[in-house]
């Protein structure tokens, strides 16, 4: 195993985060905005007041739209995982079931930042999303197999597609650096390859850890993006 490794519904959660955006698009005129006028610059107790309100709405508009990413990251590894143990037990049925709600997940998740960055950014994420998933199946279905270089090629193709999200994402976004998006990244594909082993093995109390592990971490990725948003894209979230 490579040493970088370390170990609802998809349209209401889509509704919910574009309904996030949406509110975030709205700027209320503050009362500090109608009683200036040109000759007075100095900062009265109503400015303070606003900009304080502005903030508060600000937090609160990025808040929704990280519970809004969360619930999408947590349909992730739950689709995943759902796609790993019916492959574990060789059922082709649930396979086709699970594999087709994580596919419409990596839409929905790539579909988010479409109302930020448009329809050419919302493919290409969704490309590169579609890369991470055929990695973990990869390794997946080589675990499944005992086929060990199977495995090592499949945790190559996962950490350079680490490397090709995080790329995509700090060029579109200055706040989200390549190297830290990268570790999460890295980290999280750790935790699939960790939970697969761990289901094969039917070790079911430490996976049980693994998927706490997991969901702590997706959660770190939405606050990291609902973060950066909100300071790129100020406007919309104040």
């Amino acid at each position: 195993m490579s040493q970088t490794l370390v170990p609802t519904n998809v349209a209401n959660r889509r509704g919910f985060l574009m309904l996030a955006v949406a509110a975030a698009a709205v700027v209320p005129m503050s009362e500090s905005a109608l009683a200036h006028d040109g000759h007075n610059h100095k900062m009265s107790v109503t400015d303070a007041r606003s900009d304080k309100q502005r903030d508060a709405v600000r937090d609160q508009k990025t808040f929704q739209t990280a519970v809004a990413l969360r619930d999408l990251w947590l349909g992730h590894i739950f689709w995943v995982r759902n796609v790993s143990v019916a492959a574990i037990d060789k059922n082709d049925s649930a396979i086709k079931a699970a594999e087709k709600q994580a596919v419409a997940n990596a839409q929905a998740i790539a579909a988010s930042i479409e109302p930020f960055y448009g329809a050419a950014a919302k493919e290409k994420f969704f490309k590169l999303l579609a890369g991470h998933y055929g990695a973990v199946k990869a390794y997946l279905v080589a675990a499944v197999a005992g086929d060990v270089s199977a495995q090592a090629k499949a945790t190559q193709a996962l950490t350079s597609n680490a490397d090709e999200i995080a790329t995509f994402l700090s060029q579109a976004n200055p706040y989200l650096s390549k190297d830290a998006v990268q570790g999460l990244l890295l980290a999280h594909g750790g935790h699939h390859i960790q939970q697969i082993q761990q289901l094969k093995d039917r070790n079911y109390d430490a996976e049980a850890k693994t998927w706490d592990e997991m969901k702590t971490h997706v959660y770190k990725i939405a606050d990291a993006t609902a973060d950066a948003l909100s300071k790129q894209f100020a406007k919309k979230f104040s």
